[in-house]
């Protein structure tokens, strides 16, 4: 246990944003999904635009970069002096002493619902194979520790009931590698990297082992925790090979020679019979169980016509890191317009802390970014793209016939006392409405430019950014 306490401390004060190194690249393949009710779960899940990704594991404990110190690969660190196979024995430690006893799931839907966010995915098992369910399947779990006699020890049928609670919409997040297998990494051999640690070629049978391994876990998924809406399946490097291309890699992380797929129809004719309609995030792996495009850390520098999330993080990790940088409810904010105007979802990253508390600052800018959705939401929920779906700063969205003007602000600056703006005219008689108070506002058409007055009401207040509705 000192030496446990002892690498706390270090790891605490070693932890690296390394993780930017690993982002994961977006597939430009996209094949649409041809079943009607995945289409129209598809269709709802993109009216939603804005959800909550979670991510909880026994790296919360020290604090460090969710599960990646376990691989060996240079753009990772790891405290000097001490070997690599010592680094593993206290990382799996950590089950022994990941003890979240302050766990409510409902304060966390209440803070993903203040922040006006419609769905949630939940870690069930990152790549470290710590499973934040009751799986049968292996003894590494959550209700195999400290916490196991907590009424809440099944910690992903808690969070899923909830948020259902709230009406929103369910993700399970699922890591398709998995490092505490005997199957995926196997102890014959050393672990040079994120990949199984053994040809498959030659033994198959282990391999096998494992795709049955993750049909098992997933079918628990699927037939024992509700409804579920989409299963977000991370670590694309586990594919088919014949989904590896130029593309692929570009990416830079090390691929195998052999395929490692953990057969994909299986699951999906197995997930999509207990689960009509569930969506599949097949994170990068293009085919027909990406059903939507992920690109991780980033806004596409255009308007996509496929469907897509950007999935990126509140502060710096994924997961709780003490004292992170947390980024501004405006960033937060200009980064949700920017993605809706082009026809995406944001996925907000937000680690618990181990202890089964959400950061105090994190539910603040949560409860912030809520407040101007609250008044700003028309804008953003079930909207589609327009042609012209930016003008410089500006961006527009559309329902129906009436288009929106989304004006991000400065931050610290004063409200204008005019807005401007090229195409997405309004039409003739039109009525101009500031969607934070309601008022109409008055506006004139000059050399192609649309301006529109502001109202002294709001020219006081701190707002990181204005929508304004009209028939165009």
């Amino acid at each position: 246990m000192k030496h446990t306490l002892l690498y706390l401390f270090i790891f605490i004060t070693l932890f690296s944003f390394s993780q930017e190194d690993n982002i994961h690249g977006k597939s430009t393949i996209y094949e649409a999904p041809t079943d009607p009710l995945v289409q129209e779960k598809l269709k709802e899940w993109g009216d939603q635009k804005f959800g909550m990704l979670i991510h909880w594991g026994v790296y919360a404990v020290p604090g460090i970069i969710e599960s990646w110190q376990l691989c060996s690969e240079a753009w990772l660190e790891r405290p000097e002096g001490m070997s690599y196979n010592d680094y593993k024995k206290w990382y799996w430690n950590l089950s022994s002493v990941f003890n979240p006893v302050n766990f409510d799931p409902d304060s966390w839907a209440d803070a993903a619902n203040s922040a006006g966010m419609k769905y949630v995915v939940f870690t069930t098992k990152h790549h470290d194979g710590f499973n934040m369910f009751d799986t049968q399947q292996t003894d590494y779990k959550i209700t195999n520790g400290p916490f196991k006699n907590h009424p809440k020890a099944n910690v992903a049928k808690h969070v899923f009931d909830a948020f259902r609670k709230k009406d929103f919409m369910i993700g399970a997040y699922y890591s398709k590698p998995d490092w505490h297998s005997q199957d995926f990494w196997w102890d014959k051999y050393a672990t040079p990297d994120r990949n199984p640690n053994y040809d498959i070629r030659k033994y198959p049978e282990r391999w096998e082992r494992f795709q049955n391994f993750a049909y098992n876990q997933i079918n628990e998924l699927v037939t024992d925790y509700g409804q579920i809406d989409i299963l977000w399946l991370d670590g694309g490097w586990v594919r088919p090979r014949e989904t590896v291309n130029d593309e692929v890699r570009a990416w830079g992380a090390p691929i195998p020679d052999w395929d490692q797929h953990i057969n994909m129809p299986k699951i999906a004719e197995m997930a999509r019979k207990a689960q009509p309609g569930i969506i599949f995030a097949d994170r990068t792996v293009h085919g027909p169980y990406e059903n939507y495009q992920t690109p991780e850390r980033s806004v596409p520098e255009t308007k996509l016509d496929n469907p897509w999330e950007s999935c990126i993080t509140l502060g710096n990790a994924w997961g709780y890191v003490p004292n992170d940088n947390y980024k501004s409810s405006n960033k937060v904010i200009h980064t949700l317009i920017e993605i809706v105007a082009k026809g995406g979802n944001l996925l907000l990253g937000v680690g618990p802390q181990s202890d089964g508390l959400l950061p105090i600052e994190a539910v603040n800018k949560l409860e912030e970014i809520g407040k101007w959705l609250s008044t700003n939401g028309d804008a953003i929920y079930g909207t589609i793209t327009t042609e012209n779906y930016t003008d410089g700063t500006n961006f527009f969205t559309k329902k129906d016939n009436t288009t929106y003007a989304l004006i991000p602000l400065k931050e610290g600056e004063a409200v204008p006392n005019y807005v401007t703006w090229e195409n997405n005219i309004p039409k003739e008689g039109s009525k101009v409405t500031l969607l934070e108070t309601g008022q109409k506002l008055n506006w004139k058409l000059k050399d192609g430019k649309v301006r529109v007055v502001l109202p002294n009401t709001i020219k006081k207040k701190s707002l990181p950014a204005l929508a304004l509705s009209f028939r165009s």
